[in-house]
């Protein structure tokens, strides 16, 4: 019996790890477009001093630019609906990828802890030189907000979407599992899980209340990125950062955010799990004359989950920072 027992073991042990062994082994096979080769047509390149952006622009002549930050395993097309309304309204709509996700180009230096991201953020903006208004959502926050704290000459105005910054942890630091601290099963790992296809409509799913937002179309949206060479290993580098809780960070301390002198709002979705709304009430709080808004029965993806009614929040943020170029003003 005991025999038996061992070799049923040995066999799942086995099974196991050629599965594993398969995932990654389609990943290296998947990821087969070299950087730069094969972008999204509505998209480009642009030069910054800490490496190539990928953006999409809906480009108004003479608006307020608006640049939009994404969250996880995203990319800026998350964002191109929202553009639209924001367009049609009177700005300039402007997303990135903030690597390693989407196009923009992998730093040789696999450094992605917030203050390396937050110079990526910083450089992109003094690339722009127009003082945009800035919206990041999710764990694009991070980033964006340390850029913003340490920068603030750079925008006119910041909007943080259910944003993942961080600031319960700071009396209880996080550190990643000691598992994922091995550069070998980490990468591993994200073959079968954050690099995966198969799971993007899993994944996208759990992080939202209104589950039938996640359709077909926004799924495939957001593997196209997965063919990129090396984009498994970059992904991978970039893994311990959700589980740590950043030293030092400027996003972290309270009295940062209480001496922002510029327009801030805060949307959050009153179903949020990932992030609840406790965070973003205590964010708002902080910040003097902050606007919070609220959308009743959205998740952690309000711009996916809901998107006329989140449109219309932050428009309205928008028009409390900037006003719009109208008809009107392109006729003066």
């Amino acid at each position: 019996m005991n025999r038996w027992i061992f070799g049923c073991f040995a066999s799942l042990l086995a099974l196991c790890c050629v599965t594993i062994l398969a995932f990654r082994w389609a990943a290296h096979l998947r990821e087969a477009v070299s950087f730069s080769v094969g972008l999204p047509p509505e998209g480009q390149l642009i030069d910054t001093a800490q490496g190539a952006v990928f953006t999409v622009d809906f480009a108004k002549q003479s608006a307020p630019r608006v640049v939009f930050a994404h969250g996880t395993a995203a990319w800026s097309a998350i964002w191109r609906e929202t553009m639209l309304s924001v367009s049609n309204a009177g700005y300039q709509a402007t997303a990135f990828d903030m690597p390693p996700f989407g196009w923009s180009e992998h730093p040789d230096r696999a450094d992605y802890s917030r203050a390396a991201q937050a110079d990526r953020v910083i450089a992109l903006l003094e690339a722009l030189d127009d003082r945009p208004i800035i919206v990041a959502h999710s764990v694009g926050a991070g980033p964006v907000s340390e850029a913003v704290l340490k920068r603030p000459e750079l925008v006119s105005g910041y909007i943080v979407v259910s944003g993942a910054i961080g600031l319960s942890d700071r009396g209880n630091p996080k550190q990643p599992p000691h598992l994922l601290r091995n550069s070998t099963i980490r990468e591993l790992a994200t073959s079968i899980t954050a690099t995966n296809p198969m799971l993007t409509g899993t994944f996208l799913r759990d992080f939202m209340y209104r589950k039938e937002a996640a359709t077909p179309e926004l799924i495939d949206m957001l593997r196209a990125p997965m063919v990129r060479e090396g984009y498994t290993n970059a992904v991978s580098k970039w893994v311990p950062e959700l589980f740590t809780t950043p030293r030092d960070a400027l996003s972290l301390d309270p009295t940062n955010w209480e001496a922002l002198d510029l327009p801030f709002a805060v949307i959050w979705g009153a179903e949020d799990k990932v992030t609840p709304i406790s965070q973003g009430k205590e964010l708002a709080t902080l910040v003097p004359n902050a606007k919070l808004t609220i959308l009743e029965g959205v998740g952690h993806i309000p711009h996916l989950e809901a998107p006329p009614e989140f449109a219309e929040a932050l428009i309205d943020a928008l028009k409390s920072m900037a006003p719009p170029h109208t008809q009107e003003l392109e006729q003066q």
